[in-house]
């Protein structure tokens, strides 16, 4: 399922999916992904259907059945809602009405049915948000997945702007952050950079600085290379994919040396410090190299004058 697309209605992305774990999210944009133009009819997943899609690594049912309604319960608290122009209509809604789980069916599955007032959501689309479930699926941190779909949104742009309240609330950071610019840096950017460079070329993430004491942060900018509005996000087959990530991730100059070395390893599913330790020790097979080409050619001009001496 290397080619299974996401797409939805750009609505909801300005829906904090708060708490929801990377493993609750590769469950719900899996489901996101097939419940797409299937009108308000119940959509049936099979388990194993439901594991493929996700990428799920735990095997155990009761594991699985237990993650499953862990999600359920935080799709619950997502509220969609619309309101009048004057303010006096207001409605809201969720996303899902019927999510029924049959653990002990002959062939496990779970029954899903939409909301019809959030049909407009996945169904018969104006404007739409789109990517990979692959590429989604496969980056581990919440940060860089909801940052991953906010910038597809914008991305024949190339541009995307939040202001530090809404970054803080579409990302769902600690009010423990606030004013903790470093936290920031190192726990929410930090992984954003490092797991989105391999997948938009030319990532740029700059903070906007308001006036007054301190220059606080105010808000959020991110670039990168538009890409073009007839481009796919088809698997283009998994070597060329690598080779395109770590092209990516070679030349961008906003990653240091380390901050490189850590991206290539999640492209290439290593260890973290793998490519570091392998840098390094050429590195020094380098030097090691100079120092005996140095020595050798230190001896030899011995041995040159030694012989003119002689001559």
């Amino acid at each position: 399922m290397s080619n299974e697309l996401v797409k939805y209605d750009p609505e909801l992305n300005t829906i904090p999916l708060r708490k929801f774990t990377p493993i609750e999210m590769n469950l719900f944009f899996s489901i996101v992904s097939r419940m797409r133009d299937q009108g308000n009819k119940t959509v049936r997943f099979s388990f194993d259907q439901l594991k493929e899609l996700s990428n799920y690594k735990p095997t155990a049912n009761k594991r699985f059945i237990d993650d499953i309604e862990n999600t359920y319960q935080k799709i619950l608290s997502l509220r969609f809602g619309r309101r009048s122009k004057s303010g006096l209509n207001r409605e809201f809604f969720v996303m899902f009405t019927e999510f029924e789980i049959k653990g002990e069916a002959e062939e496990p599955y779970v029954d899903i049915q939409i909301y019809p007032k959030a049909l407009h959501l996945l169904n018969d689309l104006e404007s739409w948000v789109r990517y990979a479930l692959t590429e989604f699926r496969n980056l581990k941190s919440s940060y860089a997945k909801t940052m991953f779909r906010l910038i597809k949104q914008f991305r024949t742009t190339g541009y995307s702007y939040f202001s530090k309240e809404d970054f803080f609330e579409l990302l769902d950071i600690p009010k423990s952050y606030w004013n903790s610019p470093s936290n920031v840096d190192k726990k929410v950017i930090k992984p954003i950079r490092e797991e989105l460079t391999p997948l938009f070329r030319g990532l740029t993430i700059r903070k906007k600085y308001g006036k007054g004491r301190g220059k606080p942060v105010i808000g959020y900018s991110f670039t990168w290379k538009p890409e073009r509005k007839d481009a796919n996000d088809f698997s283009q087959g998994k070597f060329q994919d690598e080779r395109q990530k770590l092209f990516n991730i070679q030349h961008n100059d906003e990653l240091s040396d380390k901050e490189k070395w850590r991206a290539i390893d999640k492209v290439k599913c290593l260890p973290l410090g793998t490519t570091e330790k392998q840098v390094l020790a050429e590195k020094q097979a380098e030097h090691d190299q100079k120092i005996r080409d140095q020595a050798r050619q230190e001896f030899l001009a011995d041995l040159r004058k030694g012989f003119g001496k002689h001559a």
